[in-house]
């Protein structure tokens, strides 16, 4: 069992520790930490038992679309995404992805909508996914160039998307589009798009370091009703960072799950790990080693757990996740290649969990604002009072 102390910090209250502790137990019988040889089937499977289970309910808004309560609870969904990421890095994605890919239509959907899509997600029925990054856009989503144009009852999608996680296993895909109200940023706009639309093809699979379904859409001509559109015309940009402000910190949180697995595994080996006489952990420059992983670990944890509670209080914490991401994800990648390195030469043979959790790491400083992103966006906070 892990250290799960943690979970006394007053960030928390009692529902949300029964969560983790119950998590953790069900993780350890559903969420395998290897991948079979078809991510796609395994991806499937862990949505499926997600929802049976109910856990994908925390991942969606509405009790009445089948979500835990009427707004989703920052805090719950950083427990889920810590809980899973310590056993199985696909097991996370699997339910980070039901959240983010649905998150628009929690937020923006019209009741219809809502009505559509979301209790599938929530039931593990449909798989949800976010188009927002695109060949020429990812940090700078203003440079984007797929367009869509209003004609009749439609709109009429051109253009790619990339690195769209769960591209080609989607049942739906939440889609941000140029549709020209104003220049950059402010002439975007949400569309739900089915992965049956005419139009709408997978250009490519993409494969990266850390097996999961990966995705390059491209869309010819492809007709979405007018109904699909999420919020107002020209609003697509509010549409994504609002979605990305409650997901951002279950980043940092899935990256403090990996990182805690990794010390676990270092503790283990260091412990057991037999050398000149003693063990590895009886040597100062071992000890000094954990110790630099286990702060870095709870001041991660601290600032993740920060941002999660602040949010559920209805404030404001755009600085506040940005720092967690930055930090947890930084820390995560130092402690995880501090296990490897403590492992030897056993830490980088394929399947090994701290060779695993290598992989595992690498992309989160990237995705949904990489490091150097949110550093521009704590000093624009922190400047934003003084140039008042």
């Amino acid at each position: 069992m892990a250290d799960l102390s943690y979970l006394e910090w007053p960030f928390f209250e009692p529902r949300h520790r029964e969560l983790a502790v119950a998590l953790d137990a069900w993780a350890g019988v559903h969420a395998g930490a290897a991948h079979g040889p078809d991510v796609d089937a395994e991806c499937r499977a862990l949505v499926r038992a997600l929802g049976r289970d109910g856990w994908l309910r925390h991942a969606v808004a509405g009790a009445a679309h089948g979500g835990m309560g009427e707004v989703i609870d920052t805090r719950a969904v950083c427990l889920i995404r810590e809980t899973l990421a310590r056993h199985s890095g696909l097991a996370d994605f699997a339910f980070a992805m039901q959240g983010l890919g649905s998150g628009a239509i929690s937020l923006h959907g019209t009741p219809a909508q809502r009505d559509r899509y979301l209790a599938p997600v929530a039931a593990g029925e449909a798989i949800a996914a976010f188009a927002l990054s695109e060949p020429d856009a990812g940090s700078d989503v203003a440079a984007m160039a797929c367009a869509a144009r209003a004609e009749g009852d439609d709109y009429v999608l051109d253009g790619e998307k990339t690195w769209i996680s769960n591209g080609g296993i989607a049942d739906f895909y939440v889609v941000f589009a140029r549709t020209g109200e104003a220049p950059g940023a402010r002439g975007i706009t949400a569309f739900i798009v089915d992965a049956d639309a005419p139009g709408l093809e997978i250009a490519e699979r993409i494969e990266v370091i850390a097996p999961h379904p990966l995705a390059r859409l491209r869309f010819d001509a492809c007709r979405v009703p007018a109904s699909r559109r999420l919020g107002a015309a020209g609003e697509g940009f509010k549409v994504a960072m609002r979605t990305l402000d409650v997901f951002r910190t279950s980043v940092a949180a899935a990256a403090l799950g990996f990182a805690r697995r990794a010390l676990d595994e270092a503790l283990a080996r260091a412990t057991t790990r037999r050398m000149f006489g003693g063990v590895l952990a009886d040597f100062q420059l071992t000890q000094s080693k954990l110790a630099r992983m286990a702060t870095a670990i709870d001041g991660a944890a601290l600032l993740t757990y920060r941002a999660a509670w602040q949010r559920d209080r209805g404030g404001r914490v755009t600085r506040e996740a940005a720092m967690a991401k930055m930090t947890a994800t930084e820390n995560a990648q130092r402690v995880i290649d501090d296990a490897v390195q403590l492992f030897g030469g056993l830490g980088v043979v394929s399947g090994q969990p701290v060779e695993r959790l290598y992989r595992d790491i690498r992309a989160l400083r990237i995705y949904e604002g990489a490091t150097e992103v949110q550093q521009l966006i704590i000093a624009r906070e922190l400047l934003r009072p003084a140039e008042a």
